[in-house]
């Protein structure tokens, strides 16, 4: 006779960096149902946004997510460019390319290590982030710093890249493409890898699109959709490339298309340095913007990515309403845990590359009748503000 019973996965756990909260309704090893519990980590980060200027915002929005943040200041400063009907110079789309696909390689290159890591790979994990490291140091040197880059502004961007720093990206892209090429190679046939990684976790490309998976979680349910592609922006529509996908809808493809898509980001980067418009890297911007809303999509390292701006014609957003990618493909893989065992949670898990700083939410309600609550901040502080 069996039988089942809760298990309690996180909010603080090894395979998992930032605490969130899954139920898994077991019976003996194998997983039958899963319940996801988000909020652990909600930080207000919109409703903070009306209370900063749209300048002090692009600070506050690359620290939702600090993997990403640049991901996050594009959205952001295109959304308000969108609303107030800013034309950013060609040289600055341009660069906002190649600091958006060194983001994108770094990030890539983290979550593999990662992964490696909690399958007990620590070989791997620290070849990844060696290169990593290389990536890293790039963005350093381009933006002037090494997490939060700050390098997108309203208008354009805040720093140039020279013909020194092209010849150094140049060159140290040829190493990691090398080594990249190498890691695609092992992660293809080491077997070790492949048992924990193969037929698990399996999204299908219905189940994908029903459920809203967006970047490589979708992708590697063969569901053929980049925003940089179907919805370009910045130069993303003056350089080519390749949309990565892979047929086989398991953890092992969600990870080998962010080994494919590394490589496709070197190609990106090389032809906007070789590509590289003359020109002015950013315009004037008034302080006060006019009235109206603006919406912005970006392709994140972990999906698309969304930002919208309302304002009322003043120094600050009435309103921003960010959504991430991780809030929408963790409901997606949530029900591809069924019928796997405890021990694959964290290979499932890390093939989302879960962010969830940037995914929890927070929502008031009365446990007695069940109803939502509206509350103003005010309200808030008086019932809830504990000093």
């Amino acid at each position: 006779m069996s039988y089942a019973v809760d298990l309690l996965f996180g909010p603080q756990h090894p395979a998992l960096h930032e605490p969130e909260r899954f139920r898994f309704k077991v019976d003996g090893e194998i997983i039958v149902d899963v319940d996801v519990k988000i909020g652990y980590i909600h930080r207000g980060i919109e409703k903070l946004a009306e209370t900063k200027n749209f300048i002090q915002n692009i600070y506050l929005t690359e620290r939702i997510c600090g993997i990403c943040n640049v991901a996050h200041t594009l959205c952001y400063v295109q959304a308000v460019e969108d609303m107030a009907g800013i034309e950013v110079p060609e040289r600055a789309k341009y660069l906002r390319v190649i600091v958006h696909e060194l983001n994108r390689i770094h990030s890539h290159l983290l979550i593999l290590g990662v992964a490696a890591e909690l399958l007990g790979w620590e070989t791997e994990f620290m070849y990844l982030w060696r290169d990593r490291e290389a990536i890293m140091d790039i963005i350093e040197d381009v933006t002037g710093n090494r997490v939060t880059s700050a390098f997108n502004t309203i208008g354009g961007v805040r720093r140039d890249i020279n013909d020194t720093q092209k010849e150094k990206i140049l060159k140290i892209l040829d190493k990691v493409e090398k080594d990249t090429k190498f890691h695609k190679k092992v992660l293809e046939e080491d077997p070790l890898y492949r048992e924990r990684m193969v037929d698990i976790g399996i999204l299908k490309p219905r189940d994908a699109i029903e459920r809203c998976a967006v970047g490589p979680t979708a992708r590697g349910s063969g569901v053929d959709y980049d925003v940089r592609a179907h919805d370009p922006y910045a130069a993303f529509d003056e350089i080519p490339f390749n949309v990565i996908t892979y047929k086989e809808c398991d953890s092992w493809a969600r990870m080998m298309v962010r080994v494919d898509e590394t490589l496709e980001s070197i190609n990106i980067i090389r032809y906007a340095l070789k590509h590289l418009p003359q020109g002015d890297i950013r315009v004037r911007v008034p302080a006060r913007l006019p009235a109206g809303e603006g919406v912005s999509r970006v392709e994140a390292p972990r999906g698309e990515l969304l930002h919208h701006v309302f304002c009322k014609g003043d120094v600050k957003p009435y309103r921003l309403k960010v959504r991430t990618p991780t809030f929408a493909n963790i409901l997606a893989i949530a029900p591809t845990f069924i019928g796997h065992t405890i021990a694959d949670v964290p290979a499932i898990l890390v093939s989302i590359d879960p962010c969830f700083s940037c995914t929890d939410r927070l929502t008031f309600i009365d446990v007695s009748s069940g109803k939502v609550m509206k509350l103003s901040l005010e309200e808030i502080k008086k019932k809830y503000w504990r000093r």
